[in-house]
């Protein structure tokens, strides 16, 4: 059994939970809950993160203190997660006081290790990002490249990371190992932005202007750049630094047992930079290990449009849900985006997607459960499988190799063929005729264990994305769990009591 730790980013306590939240997030919950099944130690993060000036004047202008709508939005956040079925072992948010103190710990590091000055900064500043941009990059028009929203000219004396010392190393590490960034384009994004001179990094704001921030531990004039603070959290999860340790062990003693380095940090494309620059770089300013891979999926587009709240197209995943239920929403997002590309909704693709569960696998379950019942009294024949064991063999070998390289579409593309091919199956053997020759009483024993394994397996390959109907699945089987990935093909279902029920997908009207 091995050790996994993945993450999402953390996401800004000043917005509502959307789509892109919730895709980034059943995207890392559908591979923890495989990487489970697959029999590893799982740590799944996810939070808020609950700093700096969008927070403060998304507070003012609530007529709330900032921690006071922290707490909403959290509440509000673990709420939506446990509707759409999140598995997270760990919910930070960036108010705790563990992670108030490994953030000082790591600013610390780096101050020691000679990698902090003073100076003062001019440049254009966007308050929706909390960064600023060089002259270049805001163009003509003075916006915002990444949202496009206002820029404002500042000059203020911040304190600086020395971000330009590691370029040539991040280069060297990112070029040495071509997986480490995930898609390709990205890591060809990433490198491009290398392929100019680094600047060093403000890591401070000061308090005048943003008061809702962690005070830097040798400035108390200063608070922590929000990027800082958010991207440590990661640190501060696994375990690395010890928050109740005395200060300077904290900063420069041995790291303790621990999850870090993360082997997974997943994120959408218009943050790559942070994670795949600032990030790696302050790590090594630490003295800290890299993540073992960066994953940056794409953006939900409305036709050419990124879904976006301003815009107003934003899919809200909890009303889809309340409709079709959290499994269907989850089916739909992992089946129907490429890992790492842009992916279009529709209310008909969504539609397709829910009847292929509804048709194929519910279909499946309830034909083969309903014939248990008619035929055999509800019990599962004690018999030798007679079929579909190739069929079974090449759908587990391409989904671990779809959900091992990433692919997820890939992988649960090989589930839904096996009960498709199920489906042939029936067609072909025709229970209903074996059932009335009673010499072949043997063979309709063996059709109905074979497919009552098959649904074993497919409850199994389903678990990840569809977990509340694939418990389902195994309870109607007689089973006591889902079964881990070891135990397919050769669960016992031989003896087991078995339940019909309502269909797994009921049809939905719109």
């Amino acid at each position: 059994m091995g050790s996994f730790y993945l993450t999402t980013p953390i996401y800004y306590a000043s917005g509502e939970p959307h789509i892109g939240h919730a895709y980034t997030t059943i995207l890392a919950d559908v591979l923890a809950r495989y990487r489970r099944r697959a029999g590893d130690d799982v740590l799944f993060l996810t939070g808020i993160d609950e700093h700096g000036q969008k927070i403060q004047e998304a507070a003012a202008a609530q007529g709330l203190s900032p921690l006071e709508l922290c707490d909403l939005m959290a509440g509000r956040f673990e709420a939506a997660w446990d509707e759409l079925g999140i598995s997270h072992d760990r919910f930070i948010r960036t108010t705790e006081r563990e992670h108030l103190a490994v953030v000082g710990a790591l600013l610390e590091r780096l101050r020691a290790n000679g990698h902090i000055y003073e100076a003062e900064y001019t440049g254009w500043y966007s308050v929706s990002q909390e960064r600023y941009f060089t002259e270049k990059e805001i163009g003509p028009e003075r916006v915002d490249p990444i949202a496009g929203g206002p820029v404002v000219k500042i000059r203020e004396k911040n304190w600086f990371f020395r971000m330009s010392r590691f370029q040539e190393r991040l280069v060297r590490h990112i070029e040495g190992d071509p997986g480490w960034i995930a898609p390709a384009a990205r890591r060809n994004e990433v490198l491009g932005f290398l392929g100019r001179p680094l600047e060093d990094l403000s890591i401070s704001r000061p308090r005048s202007r943003i008061h809702w921030g962690i005070p830097l531990p040798w400035d108390p004039d200063q608070v922590t750049y929000v990027w800082v603070d958010a991207l440590t959290n990661y640190v501060t999860a696994s375990g690395a630094i010890d928050p109740a340790a005395p200060a300077a062990e904290r900063g420069f003693g041995e790291l303790r047992p621990s999850r870090w380095p993360a082997d997974l940090h997943l994120m959408g494309k218009d943050i790559i930079t942070t994670h795949a620059v600032y990030w790696p770089t302050l790590l090594m300013g630490a003295d800290l290990p890299l993540p073992r891979k960066i994953l940056a999926h794409g953006w939900w587009v409305v036709g050419d449009t990124k879904m976006s709240k301003s815009i107003g197209n934003v899919v809200d995943p909890l009303a889809l849900r309340d409709q079709f239920g959290a499994d269907a929403v989850r089916w739909y997002l992992m089946r129907e985006m490429s890992t790492g590309q842009d992916a279009s909704y529709t209310a008909e693709r969504f539609l397709t997607r829910h009847d292929e569960l509804r048709n194929i696998l519910g279909n499946l379950a309830h034909r083969t459960l309903s014939m248990i019942r008619r035929y055999r009294g509800g019990v599962v024949p004690s018999a030798p499988a007679d079929g579909l064991e190739t069929e079974t063999a090449a759908a587990l070998e391409a989904y671990r190799r779809g959900l091992d390289g990433y692919r997820l579409h890939e992988g649960f593309a090989a589930a839904m063929e096996l009960a498709r091919a199920a489906n042939g199956y029936i067609e072909t053997r025709e229970p209903w005729a074996l059932a009335r020759q009673l010499d072949r009483a043997s063979d309709l024993d063996a059709t109905l264990t074979t497919l009552a394994r098959t649904l074993a397996v497919l409850s199994s390959l389903f678990e990840p994305v569809a977990p509340k109907r694939s418990a389902e699945l195994a309870r109607r089987l007689g089973l006591d769990r889902v079964p881990l990935l070891r135990e397919l093909p050769e669960v016992a279902v031989a003896g087991r009591q078995v339940r019909v029920g309502k269909p797994l997908f009921p049809r939905v009207d719109v």
